[in-house]
């Protein structure tokens, strides 16, 4: 005789980008934190910090909402 305790049902895909989320969310964390220390060491810098801040930001989220994406493009 076999128990069924619990059945799985969805994609796991939607775990994968979960698990996925991770890297740009440490990505922009890391871009910001960086950021911070360079405008306090060369303030007279903060146009060109900043503009790589957000272009290095751009990037990362461009990386997590192809990640959110492919699941339903490739999903089943």
């Amino acid at each position: 005789m076999s128990y069924t305790l619990a059945a799985v049902t969805g994609s796991i895909a939607s775990i994968g980008y979960g698990i996925a989320a991770f890297g740009p969310g440490i990505g922009v964390g890391i871009i910001f934190g960086k950021g911070t220390e360079a405008l306090a060491r060369q303030p007279e810098a903060a146009g060109l910090i900043r503009s790589n801040q957000i272009l290095g930001f751009a990037f990362c989220e461009a990386l997590a909402l192809i990640g959110l994406v492919m699941p339903f493009v490739y999903g089943t």
